[in-house]
């Protein structure tokens, strides 16, 4: 039996396009499911492999549709073939884990990916401390300014922090931290 799994990873997609082609590639059963990749609980793709018989073949779009790294990918490739079923990736037509190529083949490029990904994660770290040094501020802007801090100083010689942070339009704890800096 062919059985397709979609995921999205925010609540501004759809599975709509990715359950189309997995019908069209004569997938019978569909799980699908919005939540981001990187979440360990992920309650569908458990459902499809608790699911999956031997002689099944697991059908998705695109890889990064079932796993977000290489332990996530070996480890689902893993209870897939524990359970005598197949993977295919339609858009990655090496990840076929029903030939013995496409089993070593998956295990090198989800190495590679993960490597990418990795590399990824460094320039983007290697960036964030550079703009750092620039003076870049991340974050969001301060909830007051410099003037406002000083005002709530003044009125908090008279009100309690509740009326100050009414005053100014912010919690409480707001206060609290601009009066202690």
């Amino acid at each position: 039996m062919l059985i397709g799994y979609a995921r999205v990873s925010t609540s501004g997609q759809n599975t709509a396009q990715q359950r189309a082609e997995l019908a069209a590639a004569g997938c019978s059963r569909i799980f699908s499911e919005n939540i981001s990749g990187a979440s360990r609980e992920r309650p569908e793709l458990q459902k499809m492999l608790d699911h999956i018989r031997a002689g099944d073949i697991i059908i998705v779009t695109r890889l990064d549709r079932l796993a977000r790294s290489t332990i996530d990918l070996l480890n689902i490739g893993e209870r897939i073939a524990d359970a005598g079923a197949g993977l295919k990736s339609m858009a990655e037509p090496w990840a076929d884990t029903t030939t013995p190529a496409g089993k070593m083949i998956l295990t090198v490029f989800a190495a590679l990916a993960d490597f990418e990904r990795s590399l990824i994660l460094d320039r983007t770290s290697s960036g964030r401390a550079a703009a750092k040094a620039r003076g870049v501020k991340f974050g969001p802007p301060p909830a007051l300014t410099p003037e406002q801090i000083a005002h709530a100083r003044e009125l908090r010689e008279t009100k309690s922090v509740s009326e100050v942070a009414r005053l100014l339009g912010v919690h409480r704890a707001t206060i609290y931290r601009a009066l202690k800096d």
